[in-house]
């Protein structure tokens, strides 16, 4: 089952939360808070190609022609990563 948008985001935020909690701890393992950090990194990074690729064609028909031009470059820019 693909999880939706809005699964993915609650995720993350979880895997923030988690890593605020780690943080906060008197000796803080500096292994595993890095490890986190990669993890949010990758499924913000999913996240945002899966977004794209479902909204793309429908945020720029909502846009005029100068905002597509400028959504195209963000979008651009984006994918190189």
């Amino acid at each position: 089952m693909d999880k939706t948008i809005e699964q993915r985001i609650n995720n993350i935020i979880g895997q923030l939360q988690g890593i605020n909690k780690m943080v906060a701890e008197p000796q803080p393992d500096c292994f595993k808070i890095i490890t986190q950090f990669k993890a949010v990194k990758s499924a913000v990074s999913s996240l945002m190609e899966k977004y794209m690729a479902s909204e793309f064609d429908s945020c720029l028909n909502h846009t005029g022609s100068l905002e597509r031009e400028q959504l195209k470059r963000i979008f651009s820019e984006i994918a190189k990563k």
